[in-house]
């Protein structure tokens, strides 16, 4: 008998250590099906984390290859630009010298002209004495 008034039998102490046995085993198979969750769970969050890094990346790099080709192109237009400007230059030069000769001509033109108005009252006192000097020729002097 057991200090309460019970009796305890033999066979409940015999089966006292199967029962512990089988129920360290139900919880080691618990225990062993967790880590097996918990390292599954692990590994999924892993690859979700590497496929976000991928996208994130991949989303990067087209805004990076796009600012890249923009930039090309730009450079291109630039010197385009150069180009067009440096021929606008010649160009404006070209009609600068082009309009300097015109207003030279203009100037010379108006040389010219003057010197022309020149000649002409020059020719008009020659041609106005010559004719004193005929007429006065013409008319029978006093004096002889």
């Amino acid at each position: 008998m057991c200090r309460f008034g019970r009796h305890v039998s033999v066979t409940s102490r015999s089966r006292a250590p199967a029962m512990l046995s089988r129920l360290l085993k139900e919880h080691q198979a618990r225990q062993s099906e967790r880590r097996e969750l918990q390292e599954r769970r692990r590994r999924d969050a892993i690859a979700a984390a590497t496929r976000l890094t991928e996208a994130l990346v991949d989303h990067l790099n087209v805004g990076v290859a796009q600012a890249y080709v923009n930039q090309r192109k730009l450079d291109q237009e630039v010197k385009t630009l150069q180009v067009q400007a440096a021929q606008f230059a010649r160009q404006t030069g070209h009609w600068i010298s082009m309009v300097e000769n015109f207003n030279q001509a203009l100037k010379e033109i108006g040389d010219v002209e003057n010197w022309a108005r020149s000649i002409e009252m020059d020719m008009r006192t020659i041609a106005t004495a010559l004719e004193y000097v005929y007429k006065g020729q013409l008319q029978p002097s006093s004096c002889s």
